[in-house]
């Protein structure tokens, strides 16, 4: 779920109407922007303060936006076409800085990290910045023909470092990815679009050594083109599909002067506005899951929109009116579960659904959600002005502030404080922040752990793995036995390899040291106790669900030799406590596909294989019982489970079973479990062939009001 938290002014747009900005880069807390004019501004993004400006002569234009070259700490930009000027942040005038006039205009100049920018030049040369300092007047080659660039980027990937842009020539669009070490060109053409409709912005990530390529058309639709990076040997130019993601929903209107940036792999952000055919002009900013196709979060924009949007980490900066408004949001991880806002049951093994007023939720920003704080007066509020907690219930963001900075005992009062009095709605969607922000003071400071927290948040089944992969990672690291069964329970969509973690951990633990600490015996089987202390006697009876093991093949051996084996078997003892059997209880319990669980079981040792396999037979002896002898709680075992966990730990160490001695008796016993349940189905379908035979009897002849009739089955 995405959602918005901050919105300010961070300046005013030059110019009567307001002229769009040539261009915007930023980091962390500075932005270099750069006007359509001859003015370039660093701010400072807190603070909504400039804190540098340098403007061109009189009579030039700035004909590229000014960029940021991080390894030299210099500042570069181009004005009219071909005048390259280079300075530092302390230079006051720039016509005293540094300056190369070229041989070829400048389309765009890209900076990239740990590495000299890149120079595109508009007939498609790409230029080193140092080899082209070296020989300002250097001839450029033009590489595209009557084509227009009409976007550009750079993307970084783990080897290597490429520039793509995309042209024009008669409605028809061309890729091209220029390599930088080694040097060479890749071009492509973009299949075309439905009818009339044209695309209208670009923009591309790195997807498995793959470019992705997004494109907005003027009809709605999103699509991918996956770009190769590999060098084709073939002359003639590759026409790239597309695929739809989604289509936002224009209702006949179609989009103009409309951008797209992409958030991170499941959302995108597009601004713009709608023109329909009854001349009704709408201008808005809208985050969508393209995982899922939904609108996540939505605001209009009044007084109008150029279509112009950047984001940078957790910003994203819009044209609106007259301004440059910053946007702070937050994109959680993308689930099933936080896309229909359902989670798991502690009562029950399946789904329900957590009531959200979806409504409050699409106010300005998440504080907008909480009844006591006007929507408009907090979307107006300075960052620097946010210094004075209000009495009485705290927002989200307040609360934020107190666990990044206050101690462990003011972090847990104020956080139970705030679960016991902040409405579900808004609770929901501040649930995310919390937790994050918790784990991430836990893993940079190893002495705070607030774990009555950690706690009370799962346990509103509100938190999903997915939300916060690092909440179990901590807790293994903690060793939080009691942490790690409740997310055991509470989370639907734990992966694999750490099921296997917590299985390792409570196999390892000693029974001694689980007496001491607060867990959850709803998972205990009430009859532990009783058996350790070998008081069974009323449990000696067995019916005939697979566990009677008098019924076996004719070639067995000595039915009564079996039939004392199988009596001693009754009033084994459990090989664990009745704390770990509730931790062994919740993983056997646990979703899993065995696909990917079977990979990390081998990381189970001997020693581990060999006990756990002990339970696994103790509990299917339990559970085949009469049926009053269950395991009562949260969840009750089955004997499919039991035996759906045995057969992957025999699958995962089949040869280190057999080959230890200690097992051998353990494989005697689960040798006969087996054959008795092939008997048992045997038997089944027997008596399932005789019914089908009875259902086909047909029964012609009236036998009168009164009869009995013999039925032999052979």
């Amino acid at each position: 779920m995405a959602v918005f938290r901050e919105r300010f002014t961070l300046c005013s747009l030059p110019g009567t109407p307001p002229r769009a900005p040539l261009g915007l880069e930023a980091d962390a807390d500075r932005v270099l922007l750069t006007d359509r004019g001859r003015t370039v501004t660093l701010y400072k993004v807190s603070d909504q303060k400039p804190l540098s400006c340098w403007s061109v002569k009189q009579g030039q234009t700035i004909t590229c936006p000014a960029v940021w070259n991080s390894e030299t700490e210099e500042f570069i930009l181009v004005h009219d076409g071909k005048v390259l000027q280079i300075w530092k942040e302390d230079d006051t005038d720039l016509d005293k800085v540094f300056k190369a006039t070229l041989s070829s205009d400048v389309y765009r100049i890209h900076s990239l990290p740990h590495t000299e920018p890149l120079v595109l030049f508009k007939g498609g040369a790409v230029k080193n910045l140092d080899a082209l300092l070296a020989a300002p007047q250097q001839e450029i080659e033009n590489i595209i023909s009557n084509e227009v660039i009409r976007w550009s980027d750079t993307l970084i990937g783990v080897e290597k470092h490429v520039l793509l842009f995309i042209t024009e020539q008669d409605r028809n669009y061309f890729i091209y990815v220029q390599h930088c070490n080694p040097y060479f060109l890749q071009k492509f053409k973009l299949e075309q679009g439905v009818g009339s409709s044209t695309p209208l912005s670009f923009t591309a990530y790195l997807k498995n050594k793959v470019i992705a390529l997004l494109c907005l058309y003027s009809s709605g639709y999103v699509c991918e083109v996956l770009v190769p990076l590999q060098e084709s040997k073939t002359a003639e130019t590759q026409i790239l599909p597309k695929s739809v993601l989604l289509r936002l929903n224009v209702c006949g209107s179609i989009l103009k002067g409309t951008s797209i940036v992409i958030l991170d792999k499941d959302h995108i952000a597009v601004t713009g506005c709608l023109d329909s055919s009854e001349s009704n002009v709408k201008d808005c900013f809208s985050i969508w899951n393209v995982k899922f196709q939904t609108l996540e979060a939505s605001k209009e924009l009044p007084q109008g929109t150029t279509g112009q949007c950047w984001a940078y980490d957790d910003k994203l900066f819009i044209t609106h009116g007259r301004e440059l408004e910053v946007i702070l949001y937050k994109c959680e991880t993308s689930s099933l579960a936080a896309a229909v806002g359902k989670s798991k049951d502690t009562h029950i093994s399946e789904m329900k659904s957590l009531s959200t007023d979806w409504n409050m939720l699409q106010e300005d920003d998440l504080m907008c959600a909480h009844p006591d704080k006007p929507a408009k007066d907090e979307s107006k509020r300075l960052l620097r002005s946010r210094k004075n907690v209000q009495e009485g219930t705290l927002t989200v963001e307040q609360l934020l502030v107190i666990i990044k900075g206050a101690s462990q005992n003011t972090v847990e009062e104020k956080l139970l404080a705030f679960l016991s009095s902040t409405p579900m709605p808004v609770f929901q969607v501040s649930i995310g922040y919390i937790v994050s922000t918790l784990v991430n003071r836990c893993k940079a400071e190893s002495s705070f752990y607030p774990r009555r927290c950690l706690v009370q948040l799962i346990q509103t089944q509100g938190v999903s793995y997915s939300m916060c992969p690092e909440l179990m990672a901590i807790a293994v690291e903690k060793t939080d036995i009691h942490l790690l069964q409740l997310c055991l329970q509470q989370f639907p969509d734990i992966p694999e390899a750490v099921i296997c973690t917590c299985l390792r951990i409570f196999l390892s633990i000693g029974d001694d040291h689980l007496e001491t600490m607060n867990m959850n015996l709803d998972f205990v089987p009430s009859h532990v106790d009783t058996v350790q202390n070998n008081k069974m006697d009323e449990l000696s009876k067995i019916v005939q669900n697979g566990c009677t093991f008098e019924l076996i093949e004719e070639d067995s051996c000595d039915t009564q030799a079996i039939q004392k084996s199988h009596e001693l078997d009754l009033n084994e003892i459990c090989p664990v406590g009745p704390y770990r059997a509730t931790l062994l209880n919740t993983i056997i319990c646990s979703a899993y596909s065995e696909t990917f669980l079977l990979p990390h079981l081998k990381d189970l040792s001997a020693k581990e294989v060999i006990l756990f396999l002990q339970y696994l037979q103790y509990v299917y002896v339990q559970c085949s019982k009469e049926s009053s002898a269950h395991f009562p709680g949260i969840f009750r075992l089955t004997v499919q489970q039991i035996m759906d966990w045995l057969c992957l730990l025999l699958d995962a160490h089949f040869t280190v079973v057999v080959m230890l001695p200690e097992a051998r008796g353990l494989l005697s016993k689960l040798h006969k479990f087996v054959r008795a349940q092939v008997h048992f189905y045997s038997e089944l379908n027997k008596i399932e062939g005789s019914l089908k035979h009875l259902q086909r009897i047909n029964h012609p002849e009236d036998k009168g009001l009164y009869s009995i009739e013999v039925i032999k089955l052979t």
